[in-house]
């Protein structure tokens, strides 16, 4: 790991809560070219996770998910303030990447800020460059910001402070999102990079 973090606070538990979106139930296996990759399916199908997106990218400019997701990419929202969750998840995203990169498979991590008020774009590039030099930092408007973590289904929340060193509860799941494919799958965050990146690497094979 490239960072030592204290242990994971309370807010971990918040943030586990995102899990509540989510249920395991039997999948389609006859249509579904990732069926043996899976291990577990989506409430409603995995076409009603992930969609269009229009963000702010490290240098100000407004990309789009098209401009985003070119490769095999994993996608996590969080923010640069978070004490400890986010800077784990992040870095065992980037420890897998690593790994997959060593097998020839190039994936694009990429961090999505759910704290506008906070998150510039300048903020969320020195965080994800510090993860991983390829790491994608994207940050916007509350109204972008919230579509987005609509379109993937995450949960967010401030919490009420009455000043600038306030938290964010929020989801925890990291997505695995192909091109012309969309989202495919999630990973809680008690998975292993070893193991993320092998369940990712089923998914990459099958494309």
């Amino acid at each position: 790991m490239r960072w030592t973090f204290a242990a994971v606070s309370a807010l971990a538990l918040a943030a586990l809560l995102g899990g509540i979106w989510f249920y395991t139930r039997p999948g389609d296996q006859a249509s579904d070219p990732f069926a043996p990759c899976r291990t577990a399916a989506i409430a409603g199908g995995s076409d009603q996770i992930g969609g269009p997106f229009e963000l702010v990218n490290s240098a100000g400019e407004t990309v789009t998910d098209k401009d985003v997701i070119t490769e095999p990419t994993l996608l996590y929202f969080g923010y640069t303030f978070c004490p400890d969750v986010c800077p784990l998840d992040t870095v065992r995203n980037a420890d897998a990447v690593d790994i997959l990169d060593a097998q020839g498979k190039s994936v694009t991590p990429v961090f999505i800020s759910i704290d506008p008020e906070r998150d510039t774009p300048e903020a969320v590039g020195d965080f994800a460059h510090n993860i991983h030099e390829r790491m994608i930092g994207l940050t916007g408007s509350p109204e972008q910001i919230k579509a987005a973590s609509q379109a993937y289904r995450t949960y967010y929340k401030k919490q009420p402070s009455d000043d600038e060193f306030y938290l964010v509860d929020h989801s925890t799941f990291t997505y695995l999102v192909l091109p012309e494919y969309g989202f495919v799958e999630y990973f809680r965050r008690e998975l292993p990079p070893e193991d993320l990146a092998e369940r990712a690497a089923c998914f990459i094979d099958r494309m």
